[in-house]
């Protein structure tokens, strides 16, 4: 059976927003996107940021397509009433 390995090596970035205040808002992973932090600061550092972990960077997901109960995130969450 062929060893599947969490590669952390790979880092993946998401950016979710950009603020008037010139704060960018992003979500980071390691090793694979798809469970991910929020993290928000202000442009400069986010590139060092990027610039140091050497990071992959993810699209934006499509607002269009169907998304279920659990594709949502705390930007989201500030922003519009769950049930």
């Amino acid at each position: 059976m062929a060893e599947n390995r969490f590669d952390v090596s790979r880092k993946f970035v998401r950016v979710t927003g950009r603020r008037d205040n010139g704060m960018v808002e992003f979500e980071f992973s390691v090793g694979e996107p798809e469970v991910a932090v929020e993290l928000i600061m202000p442009e400069a550092a986010f590139q060092s940021f990027c610039t140091e972990h050497h990071v992959i960077f993810l699209e934006t997901p499509d607002a269009s397509r169907p998304q279920g109960d659990f594709a949502w995130n705390l930007h989201d969450a500030t922003h519009q009433r769950f049930r």
